[in-house]
């Protein structure tokens, strides 16, 4: 190890080591997760931060920070920026150590955490679309009152009380620990964990987990610096992160020997799975640990049956409407449910002899609508184990003579399609396809619609709120000739993440002539 690691890995060690958290924080339970461990052939535990009081491993950061804070810091007051679950952190550690505290969140804030923070006693302000929104008007505040700002990650003291996590992980420890999963935002949690472990126990791999659409600690590892996203996906709201903290990134560099990422499906999957073996249910930053474990294990070989894999799931503070979307995609993440569109000839018995070829296999959707006289299109959902079996299911249908389109990895048909089957409409012509997504929050939809011209005719559009922080938009539109420049300027301006779908296979199939 190199003399730069030694010393800086023994700085945090002995802060991990002085650290107050357990003042308010508790051992939290390393349990082994049966079904998971059978299914990937390795010993599978959870290190069970969602167990904490505030139902997040925040607490402990945020609680060492302000504990170790001047009384003239507690007596003016402390100030944070959080999308929930370091909000509740901080107002925890505030109310127990009798100081005041302010907490800007984003507008697009899971109601259950801003619920949460309320009846811990904090001041709340709304600001913004995003964390990084609500982290410039806190430092503003901070600044202009001289509060004390409690940085949810990029701090020595937060780094040291999320550190303690893996302090208890060696202390539980099972045989032949291979590798420790930890869900990456701003990277306090990698940080802390890591250095503890690296400076005990150097050859157990820290393996990060990022969303595919929220990876700055990869790219920034990668790049050798920090860079900062455009833009980020909110359906892991509690790590969703534009950049990484200069003193979280330096440690990273150190301590992270691999970053895995992962999709929406993955982790809607990976929720489902601990469900099972705990029957307790996280939120989506909570299972990213597992979903990563799940797809390092599918790819390494090197992996044996008595190997241990711990997942820390960080969070279960969920909004009970999100579970809906999670139900739906969890199938398609664990791969036990495929999407196929069909086309059959309108014809007397086609349709019979359809279903005969699909069997006794498990259909769980099934849409159509008459459209043509000379194609039927049907939309179909399918149970199946295994891609085997989808490609078994496929071939059967084939040997029919129709025509078979796999849409299992199509995000318009998962999120919109299969559910708006409606057949083609002749007042379509010309028509473009656009998805929009928006920060999910009251008004925003009438905002979006509002920064349209009224000559931009709407020919289709779909609107789902699925309990998400983010609305997602399926939307035809007719523009004039005349005003194709001034639409693409629109879109070039736009604040909203978008994608040209006219080109879907998807939407040929069901909605466009």
């Amino acid at each position: 190890m190199k003399k730069y690691d030694s010393e800086i890995l023994s700085f945090y060690l002995k802060k991990i080591l002085s650290s107050r958290v357990y003042e308010i924080a508790k051992e939290s339970p390393l349990e082994y997760a049966p079904l998971m461990s059978q299914k990937l052939k390795a010993k599978i535990y959870l290190k069970r931060e969602d167990q904490q009081e505030t139902f997040s491993f925040k607490i402990r950061g945020a609680y060492n920070k302000i504990a170790n804070l001047t009384e003239m810091q507690l007596e003016r007051g402390i100030i944070c920026a959080s999308a929930g679950n370091h909000a509740q952190g901080v107002s925890l550690a505030a109310k127990k150590l009798g100081t005041k505290a302010t907490i800007v969140m984003p507008k697009t804030t899971p109601e259950v955490k801003v619920e949460a923070v309320k009846k811990l006693g904090a001041f709340i302000i709304l600001v913004g679309d995003s964390y990084s929104e609500a982290y410039e008007k806190a430092w503003e505040i901070s600044l202009k009152k001289k509060l004390t700002f409690i940085h949810p990650f990029d701090d020595d003291e937060v780094i040291a009380g999320q550190g303690t996590i893996g302090m208890e992980i060696l202390r539980q420890s099972p045989r032949k620990l291979k590798a420790i999963f930890v869900a990456i935002g701003g990277g306090g949690l990698i940080a802390g964990v890591g250095a503890y472990i690296k400076a005990l126990r150097p050859a157990v791999k820290i393996v990060g987990v990022q969303m595919e659409d929220s990876d700055a600690m990869k790219r920034s590892l990668a790049a050798g610096k920090r860079i900062i996203l455009k833009k980020v996906g909110l359906f892991s709201d509690g790590t969703a992160v534009k950049q990484v903290g200069v003193k979280t990134f330096k440690l990273s560099k150190h301590v992270v020997d691999e970053i895995v990422t992962v999709g929406v499906d993955e982790v809607c999957a990976a929720i489902k799975d601990i469900f099972e073996d705990t029957r307790t249910i996280q939120e989506p930053a909570g299972a990213l640990a597992l979903a990563g474990l799940k797809k390092y294990k599918s790819s390494n070989t090197s992996v044996e049956p008595e190997d241990s894999l711990i997942a820390i799931t960080c969070g279960a503070n969920i909004n009970f409407d999100r579970l809906r979307v999670i139900a739906e995609r969890s199938e398609l993440g664990e791969d036990r449910e495929a999407i196929l569109g069909v086309s059959l000839p309108e014809k007397r018995g086609s349709f019979l002899k359809f279903c005969k070829l699909l069997g006794n296999r498990h259909v769980t959707e099934f849409n159509y609508r008459i459209s043509s006289t000379n194609e039927a299109i049907v939309f179909v959902s399918i149970g199946i184990k295994n891609d085997y079996e989808k490609n078994r299911a496929v071939k059967a249908i084939e040997s029919g003579n129709f025509k078979v389109y796999d849409l299992s990895a199509d995000e318009i048909s998962k999120s919109h399609i299969r559910h708006m089957i409606g057949g083609y409409s002749p007042l379509a012509a010309n028509e473009k396809l656009f998805k929009f997504e928006f920060p999910e929050r009251p008004g925003a939809l009438m905002e979006f619609l509002s920064s349209m011209k009224s000559t931009w005719n709407i020919s289709l559009f779909n609107y789902r709120n699925n309990g998400s922080d983010t609305g997602r938009i399926l939307i035809g539109l007719q523009i004039p000739k005349s005003e194709e420049k001034e639409f693409k300027m629109f879109l070039k301006r736009t604040n909203y993440a978008f994608k040209n779908e006219s080109d879907n296979i998807a939407y040929k199939l069901f909605l466009n002539s």
